[in-house]
């Protein structure tokens, strides 16, 4: 079992940047696929980006490629999500996930989520 918490989410005005960070703890984070997602109110909650355990492997929703960037460093046990040219319709919780595989369909561990508000 992998705990996860989320970090750096904040109010910044559009064009600005945050970075988000993911710390895991409990079983080595390099045994895991990390995601990132978010859920805006009266929304679902929307695949982000994944890296796979090597970070070799990367993908983006279409909706932030070229804006964002994920990135993980195992030594720390720690992912990172880079938010470039925020939007208004950034604005959601984001949430880290864990799955043990690239093929599992559904992430199993979740961190607790923090708030990224972007203001117009």
């Amino acid at each position: 079992q992998v705990q996860l918490a989320e970090s750096g989410g904040g109010v910044v005005q559009a064009g600005g940047s945050l970075r988000l960070s993911c710390a895991a703890s409990g079983r080595t984070f390099n045994s895991y696929v990390m995601g990132w997602f978010r859920q805006a109110p009266g929304k679902e909650r929307e695949f982000v980006a994944a890296i796979n355990r090597s970070g070799d492997t990367i993908n983006y929703a279409d909706s932030v490629k070229g804006r964002f960037t994920i990135s993980r460093d195992n030594a720390k046990n720690t992912g990172f999500l880079q938010m470039n040219s925020l939007k208004p319709e950034d604005t959601a919780v984001y949430y880290c996930a864990a799955k043990q595989f690239w093929w599992f369909q559904d992430y199993k561990y979740w961190g607790q989520g923090t708030q990224v508000t972007v203001s117009s």
